[in-house]
């Protein structure tokens, strides 16, 4: 019998089952126990624990792992908690708002599925070990769309327990892939499934495997019981919290396991699973649907090999790009409408600045800075900008007036705006000049507003995108707005440069006239 004392409430484990344990744990520790999942567990668990300043540690914590911070303030965000608003800027705010319950638990799924993923080696052909984990972070996303649409206050900890449901399977194939492989076989010889055949094979079954991997972690106990499978109950059961939150995490998984291959016969068991889990999770199966729906939308964009990732890829990516284009041209057009209304008062300096931060915003550029030629000096200096470490950088981006044979000055003679969709051709290197290599070479795509009057060049808008960003193309109506910001900046400088010559006439006939007078 188990020696693991809490394994026993999902069933009891032989001698074969001990020593597989003994031989996964050994795995484990000779590939290091996945260091990184024990580091964030110490950590997520502490501030979980009612230590000292909790929401201080939480957040503290969460703020450590850029990825986290962002998909609490997602999640934070999310109409599942409207109630609090949709504005939830900080994470400290968002600790408040989700708990840290929810943000703990959110952050030991992602842990694990992250640490796992990281050491998973994939190459031409995807591993075992790395479908199971996509598997999982679909069960995750199935979840989570489902958990939305009902309201549930137990939803982010059904999510993770979604992804967790499968971590038997996931421990299998990353520690011990030969033992996997037997098992496969062993299924295929007799047209049996890998679960049926664990437990003769292991002496434990799949999810006696998970839950054991669960406990050796410390995983905090509502997830561990969250991790159980449970079968739909007789209509008019009663349903507790915890069942809502098992139920939903094993039809989740089973979900996830039809939609990865992405088929009709897939498609019609999705269905039949949602007919069968309705009225346990209180919804109707047809708004199971549709959450399910939008999770392999949301999937197309997040996983990178399942069969469901391809086919779908291209038309939400799609989707998704054209809703933030529109989006941004609003932005473009907002701030177009800001420029006309202060063009009679406001400096070519604020009208640059005004420029700046709406083609920073609307086209979602990862820096965007503002250059002014300096005729004294001979050179183009940059002087305001927004976005990633361009603050910093800033001493180093200037250069000569004096043409040279490269984009910017081609830009600066043309006086239109240019577009450089691929920065990193090998064939346009010599067209970049040096401080640019020197300063800026994240980019990947960048564009130059060049600003002249009068003939003269006086200046330049530049904006740029980096890997972070997917590949943009800017349509004809972008080019337009574009030119109408351009234009309104002219303008201003026009204005400016009118009022100094009429100012400089009026003083120039005050002094003729009092000359004039004194002979």
């Amino acid at each position: 019998m188990s020696k693991l004392g809490n394994l026993d409430a999902i069933g009891p484990i032989d001698e074969q089952g001990e020593k597989t344990l003994a031989q996964l744990w050994d795995c484990t520790r000779r590939r290091g126990d996945m260091p990184g999942f024990a580091k964030a567990i110490t950590a997520i668990l502490g501030a979980m624990r009612g230590e000292d300043e909790l929401e201080f540690n939480m957040t503290s914590t969460v703020l450590s792992d850029p990825v986290l911070t962002q998909k609490v303030l997602r999640l934070a965000n999310s109409s599942m908690y409207s109630a609090f608003g949709q504005h939830v800027n900080t994470v400290s705010k968002a600790v408040v708002v989700l708990g840290t319950d929810a943000i703990g638990h959110l952050a030991l799924g992602l842990k694990l599925i992250e640490e796992m993923a990281a050491e998973t080696a994939v190459g031409g052909a995807a591993t075992v070990a790395h479908i199971e984990m996509e598997k999982a972070v679909l069960a995750g996303m199935v979840a989570q769309q489902i958990a939305t649409a009902a309201h549930n206050p137990r939803g982010e900890e059904a999510v993770v327990c979604s992804m967790l449901h499968t971590l038997g399977r996931m421990m299998l194939t990353f520690y011990m892939p030969e033992r996997w492989l037997e098992l496969q076989r062993r299924a295929d010889d007799e047209g049996s499934t890998i679960e049926a055949v664990a437990p003769a094979m292991l002496g434990l079954s799949m999810a006696q495997l998970g839950h054991a991997a669960a406990l050796h972690w410390r995983l905090p106990a509502k997830l561990v019981d969250g991790m159980r499978r449970l079968d739909p109950p007789a209509e008019g059961a009663d349903i507790e919290a915890a069942d809502w939150v098992a139920g939903l995490s094993t039809m989740s998984a089973l979900c996830a396991e039809s939609l990865w291959h992405d088929d009709a016969v897939g498609a019609a068991q999705v269905q039949a699973l949602t007919e069968s889990y309705a009225a346990m999770l209180g919804m109707e199966a047809d708004n199971l649907m549709i959450a399910i729906e939008q999770a392999k939308v949301v999937a197309a964009n997040d996983l990178t090999i399942a069969p469901l990732s391809r086919p779908a890829e291209r038309r939400a990516r799609a989707q998704a790009q054209h809703r933030q284009r529109a989006a941004g041209n609003k932005i473009l057009l907002s701030g177009l409408a800001d420029m006309r209304d202060v063009l009679d008062t406001a400096s070519p300096g604020q009208m640059v600045q005004i420029a700046l931060e709406t083609i920073y915003k609307g086209l979602e550029f990862s820096r965007a800075i503002a250059f002014v030629r300096n005729r004294r000096a001979n050179q183009y200096t940059a002087r305001i900008c927004f976005g990633n470490d361009s603050r910093e950088l800033l001493a180093a981006m200037s250069f000569d007036d004096a043409y040279e044979p490269n984009v910017f000055h081609a830009a600066l003679n043309s006086d239109r705006v240019i577009f450089i969709e691929n920065a990193r051709d090998a064939k346009f290197a010599a067209k970049l000049p040096q401080w640019w290599k020197a300063a800026l070479s994240e980019a990947h795509s960048f564009v130059i507003i060049p600003l002249s009057y009068n003939g003269q060049a006086a200046g330049f808008l530049y904006g740029d995108w980096d890997d972070t960003f997917p590949p943009i193309q800017l349509s004809p109506t972008e080019f337009s707005l574009l030119n109408d910001i351009r234009t309104m900046v002219v303008r201003a400088a026009e204005r400016r440069h009118q009022q100094e010559i009429v100012s400089t006439g009026v003083a120039a006939g005050a002094g003729t006239s009092t000359t004039s007078t004194r002979a």
